[in-house]
């Protein structure tokens, strides 16, 4: 036989969810979504909704510490006081330390360093495109749906993919999040709420819980215009409502689906509609300050979480049935240290703001203050 008949034989006999030239095909149909959602003007404009805030943010944590906020351009600012210097843009800051913002973006490393501190995490697999046999057998021996993500290189949720239980499934998500990165992630989809843990050099600020992403059905509307109406209503009211707006992906397809529902369908007049398990692209509405929910066990594992990335501001996201006993107690994993955390939704909550952006200039600039010389960001930085 002629190996170009053995290489034909070979892929009919590999199962079609593995097939090279399927998967090539659905990572190119990934990227041309993912660059048409970037090309899109509606997300650009709510993109500079975002840099508006936190401008606004900066300038307002600058007057109340009477320090001077200039504009340089591009989403960057200069804060000065006492002749301290101090640059911005967005959530970035000099408190940010480059390797740390390294190991944090990368989750297969973050995992390792978690688990030899004894912290919980999800179980999981990091695989290739190319080796997707990997991580269907993590599937097959998964006793819960799972997640596929991109395993670094991205943040806000983008590529992320919940609810994945068949081989189909699979293949989609991990073309769906081979747009982000390379190296893949999967993991067990672990029940419980979603809380976000701000830490200082090891100081638990803010903490809030994250409920998913929803509409409210009106007995006519399906759930794709639902969902472009929510937008529209984003759009409208700028970063007073969210962040971002709504991405129709697999997430929100495998989402409806365990509710036996499609982007067409027209539930009854009232029903909440789950839109998304990734809570990145929910609204301020959403959230709530859960602060005085957390147990002292669970607030110290996110301080050590935060101390073993080696991360001095960082949003800790822990998975749990019940914040008042500890995670070991609850089944509940520690499944991302982000740095920087995002700001948005630490100003934006169902009941209350916490003016981060303060807290870290005050920081930042009392560290400035102690090198006792008119400085900038690199002089702020030194121990």
């Amino acid at each position: 036989m002629s190996p170009r008949f053995n290489r034909s034989v070979g892929l009919l006999m590999t199962p079609f969810w593995q097939n090279r030239m399927l998967l090539k095909g659905l990572h190119l149909l990934a990227l041309a979504q993912a660059f048409r959602r970037y090309r899109n003007p509606r997300r650009r404009r709510s993109g500079a909704y975002l840099t508006a805030f936190y401008e606004r943010a900066w300038q307002e944590a600058a007057a109340d510490l009477g320090a001077t906020y200039e504009s340089l351009g591009g989403g960057i600012g200069e804060i000065t006081l006492d002749g301290a210097r101090i640059r911005v843009c967005e959530n970035t800051s000099p408190i940010d330390d480059p390797v740390a913002l390294a190991v944090a973006a990368d989750k297969v490393l973050t995992y390792r360093l978690l688990t030899a501190q004894g912290l919980p995490v999800p179980p999981h697999a990091a695989f290739r495109l190319d080796q997707i046999g990997r991580a269907a057998e993590f599937v097959e021996w998964a006793e819960r749906d799972c997640v596929v993500k991109p395993a670094g290189g991205t943040g806000g949720g983008r590529g992320v993919t919940t609810g994945v239980r068949r081989p189909s499934h699979l293949a989609r998500a991990a073309a769906a999040a081979a747009v982000y990165n390379d190296e893949l992630l999967i993991e067990e989809q672990v029940e419980g709420d979603n809380y976000r843990l701000l830490y200082l050099d090891g100081v638990l600020l803010d903490a809030f819980v994250r409920r998913s992403p929803s509409v409210i059905a009106d007995g006519r509307s399906t759930i794709a215009r639902l969902v472009r109406n929510a937008n529209e209503e984003r759009l409208r009211r700028g970063w007073g409502v969210s962040q971002v707006l709504l991405t129709v992906d697999l997430d929100m397809e495998r989402t409806l689906a365990r509710q036996g529902l499609s982007l067409q369908s027209v539930p009854a007049e009232g029903t909440v509609v789950t839109l998304k398990r990734v809570v990145n692209e929910n609204q301020g509405a959403d959230n709530a300050t859960a602060t005085a929910l957390l147990c002292d066990a669970i607030v110290a594992d996110g301080a050590r979480a935060a101390w073993t990335a080696g991360v001095r501001l960082a949003g800790i996201d822990i998975i749990t049935r019940d914040p008042g006993v500890p995670l070991a107690e609850s089944g509940g994993v520690i499944l991302e240290v982000n740095t920087p955390p995002n700001y948005y939704f630490h100003y934006h909550k169902s009941d209350g703001c916490f003016p981060l952006a303060a807290a870290v200039l005050e920081r930042l600039l009392d560290e400035a203050r102690c090198v006792g010389l008119p400085t900038d960001n690199r002089e702020a930085n030194r121990p």
